[in-house]
């Protein structure tokens, strides 16, 4: 089993049993280093985990997790809804949250219903450019704020991820934003605010230098407590081996998200750790079901056979990451397991050969004169997934199947269906891509009949009436015992129907000084507790 949190890695004496701090430490002031800036500091137009981690500095959720991912721990709201306190009501159709009474926003103004109502109804204008998704949120009929502490969420229909979903660690997290500074404008896409924003978080913006850092200072009168660190400097460096020279001479404190390329290298530098942080994350081998070919589900599962997942793992990753055998890792409680194809070349080369295509003179199979060739798509700017299109290709041609790799800048590889999308559009044959989910295990928008692009990311174009039946349990239903089962059937499901093939399961790899104490990330967010860090 996968914990939430693995930690491997050395460290010394002096500073590895929080006695001591080394002398190259600066007392206090904690130094990360980030590859990419934001594109702005704005906490509904989060799109990447950078900027995840960053404005959890500043603005707050109204629930997290805890870094199990499995206790839910309330931040704005006073408590967790559930049916048994009745914040989540007996027909499913009303989620009600009673919010903290204590708390400011870092100009003094008061917190109120008012500005998670407000922060609901910036997602929802299509004017503004919202970074991530509006899924759960388009299914609120309205917000009702019948006091200063109560907020009362309508939905359209019962929707059991809701509390997993709203101002939490989803797969699209946003926080609260202050309606008394941002409510006047028709949208918030280009307002100063934007690099430079208050929140009620445990850290103030203090300084942006463009293309070189950000600073953060401690907000004393944070309601959860004050912070133990005075000051957070995140560096931009763009060249992770400079990353990893810095950390080296303690010019660094965190590596944010290493790569597993660098992982070699960091787990063998003295008094750093190396955690690896299990996600809802999984990678994937896409197959696109409207294709003549994939459309035969012997060739679906022929392909499934011919990859070993475990070579996949300790050549590409270096063993950060664990085979897959679910979509979901085994942290999450509706991870169902055991069910993956063994490699196995012989029964590959059965299946193709049951499916009529036969080995030609050069080793490739063909069919009615047809060559068996498929078109991998992948984007140019990740090396891991450019490195397992090389396996991939080799895997493939051992068992007569022609693969050629084609590469992508990602944002045409990944972007919506009207901008051109690769997936979205359909234009590929199989794809290597990646899927970041939250603490919820919510996957509709990949599998049902309804969320073909552009509404939704079924990219392989599956569908099934049994999918969609199970789906519905697991979204109307919220008590765990009825999801978990629904979840089982539909991994079951795509293991029968094989529409992608789930290849890994990708930890985090965050390496830290052994001075930084209190780092312990949840599945979502590194910085969930971030009042709590100290060095």
């Amino acid at each position: 089993m996968l914990c939430a949190c693995t930690r491997t890695g050395q460290q010394t004496a002096a500073g590895g049993n929080g006695s001591e701090r080394h002398p190259w430490s600066i007392p206090g002031v904690l130094r990360i280093g980030i590859q990419s800036p934001p594109n702005s500091l704005q906490g509904v137009f989060t799109s990447n985990t950078t900027e995840v981690m960053i404005d959890r500095l500043v603005y707050d959720p109204l629930i997290t997790a805890d870094a199990s991912g499995k206790k839910l721990i309330p931040i704005l709201a006073a408590q967790v809804p559930t049916l048994e306190n009745g914040g989540i009501s007996k027909d499913g159709l009303t989620i009600t949250y009673k919010l903290r009474h204590n708390v400011t926003w870092q100009d003094g103004a008061p917190f109120t219903s008012a500005d998670v109502k407000f922060s609901w109804q910036a997602i929802m204008n299509p004017a503004n450019n919202v970074g991530g998704s509006r899924n759960g949120y388009n299914l609120v009929r309205s917000v009702d704020t019948p006091d200063p502490y109560t907020v009362v969420f309508h939905l359209k229909q019962r929707f059991a991820p809701a509390v997993n979903t709203f101002f939490t660690d989803s797969d699209s997290p946003v926080f609260i934003i202050p309606k008394h500074l941002l409510g006047k404008y028709p949208n918030i896409n280009n307002l100063p605010f934007n690099q430079a924003p208050i929140g009620t978080g445990p850290f103030k913006f203090s300084k942006w230098i463009r293309g070189d850092r950000l600073e953060f200072v401690a907000n004393d009168g944070y309601f959860m407590g004050k912070p133990k660190l005075k000051q957070i400097i995140i560096k931009i460096i763009p060249d992770e081996n400079t990353e990893l020279n810095e950390l080296r001479a303690h010019e660094l404190d965190w590596i944010f998200e290493a790569s597993p390329e660098l992982y070699a290298q960091l787990k063998n530098l003295p008094d750093v750790r190396n955690l690896l942080v299990s996600q809802n994350q999984v990678q994937e081998l896409l197959m696109n079901l409207t294709n003549p070919i994939l459309s035969d589900l012997r060739v679906r599962r022929a392909i499934a056979h011919a990859i070993d997942k475990q070579v996949l793992v300790t050549k590409l990753t270096y063993d950060t990451a664990v085979a897959a055998d679910d979509e979901h890792p085994p942290f999450m409680w509706a991870h169902a397991g055991g069910k993956t194809y063994p490699f196995d070349l012989a029964e590959a080369r059965r299946l193709l050969d049951e499916a009529g295509w036969k080995a030609g003179s050069d080793g490739i199979r063909r069919k009615n004169g047809h060559r068996l060739r498929l078109v991998l798509a992948t984007n140019t700017t990740n090396v891991t997934r450019r490195s397992a299109a090389v396996l991939l290709q080799a895997d493939l041609r051992a068992i007569g199947i022609d693969m050629q790799v084609k590469s992508y800048l990602g944002t045409q590889l990944f972007a919506p269906k009207g901008a051109g999308g690769i997936l979205a559009n359909a234009k590929y044959d199989l794809a290597l891509s990646g899927w970041i989910g939250g603490i919820d295990p919510d996957d509709s928008v990949r599998f049902m009949c309804r969320s073909f692009p552009p509404d939704g990311a079924n990219y392989t174009r599956y569908c099934s009436k049994e999918m969609d039946a199970a789906q519905n349990v697991a979204l109307e239903h919220y008590d765990e015992a009825t999801r978990k089962k629904a979840y089982a059937k539909i991994q079951a499901l795509i293991f029968r129907d094989m529409p992608q093939d789930f290849l890994w399961w990708p930890r985090q790899i965050q390496a830290v000084s052994v001075d930084f104490k209190g780092f312990d990330p949840n599945p979502v967010n590194e910085a969930w507790n971030s009042w709590e860090w100290e060095i």
